[in-house]
């Protein structure tokens, strides 16, 4: 019998790449993947595209009725909660939202599986921000001591999942770094900075890309390589466990930025804009990958040349 999988949020980011992973197994006859994905996105927004053995549904988390009407309906073997608010810098000025998506969300799905009596696989994914910034690479013992808004909501969201492990549901909790590639918005560095290159050479801008800080260094994951490990996890983690989803290598903005740039058709001005710096911004962000590795046999593959040239592609697409 074919397992029945849902991904909530697939038509965010990672979500969005999650969907095109599992489907692509689906499709290509894996044993592994002989499912059906029911993919959850907001009222009122479109899926990305039609796919093979893909359901499009439009759910409201924060509506309790619908939310477990739904699960009632498609009832779940595994669930990948991949719904929320992933800006850091955001939450500063947003954090009632971010609360309500991160946190509340989290509450009405797992308020639907036990309503619904179901006791899934779920993967939870978490964020590195719930670890106390250090300057050394975090293993998954590292102290828990969100330094801004959003970290706390999603160590709140985290523990809400645990506790669930009350009623029956075998809950798995990843804690990805940085992760980058093509579909991310360009509020977040990486995209931010191609899609001013690709802006540039459409003659759509001056020729100048205007950027915060240089000097933070973040372990940056392709987003490919990312939920691979979400499905790594799912597979063959072990229930109530928490894993790093990292590179353990922290390249610094600058660096990144100069890559692309050295991909530019065009000439390009930098100009750092201080307005665009974070409050509170943390310098280094770099995970220890060795208990994904060791335990589930997962460790990157695209290095970041590749991302950052997708990105730019991707970039290039959207604007022309």
């Amino acid at each position: 019998m074919a397992r029945s999988i849902l991904v909530t949020g697939a038509a965010g980011f990672a979500g969005s790449h999650l969907v095109d992973l599992l489907a692509g197994g689906a499709t290509r006859g894996d044993p592994r993947n002989d499912v059906q994905i029911v993919a959850w996105r907001r009222p009122g927004g479109r899926p990305l595209r039609e796919l093979n053995h893909v359901r499009w549904d439009a759910v409201d988390l924060l509506d309790q009725a619908a939310v477990t009407a739904a699960l009632r309906t498609h009832r779940p073997d595994v669930v990948y909660h991949c719904a929320g608010a992933p800006h850091v810098g955001r939450a500063f000025d947003t954090i009632a939202s971010t609360l309500a998506v991160n946190v509340r969300a989290t509450h009405r799905l797992l308020e639907g599986l036990r309503e619904a009596a179901l006791s899934p696989i779920l993967l939870l994914p978490s964020s590195a921000m719930v670890y106390r910034p250090s300057n050394d690479a975090i293993a998954e013992d590292g102290e828990l001591l969100p330094a801004n808004p959003y970290g706390f909501t999603k160590l709140a969201q985290e523990q809400l999942a645990i506790r669930a492990r009350a009623d029956g549901i075998d809950v798995r909790v990843a804690r990805p770094f940085n992760h980058i590639g093509p579909r991310q918005d360009p509020t977040f560095a990486a995209s931010g900075f191609a899609r001013q290159i690709a802006e540039i050479e459409a003659g759509r801008r001056a020729p100048e890309i205007v950027v915060g800080n240089l000097a933070a260094r973040r372990d940056l994951t392709d987003v490919r390589d990312t939920v691979r490990a979400y499905r790594a996890i799912v597979e063959r983690g072990a229930p109530g466990c928490c894993y790093n989803v990292s590179t353990g290598c922290a390249p610094s903005v600058q660096e990144v930025l100069d890559r692309l740039v050295a991909e530019a058709h065009v000439p390009v001005r930098i100009r750092v804009d201080p307005a665009l710096f974070r409050p509170q911004d943390t310098k280094v962000v770099v995970g220890d990958p060795a208990r994904i590795r060791r335990e589930l046999g997962w460790r990157a593959t695209i290095p970041l040349e590749q991302s950052l040239r997708d990105v730019l592609e991707y970039w290039r697409g959207e604007i022309q």
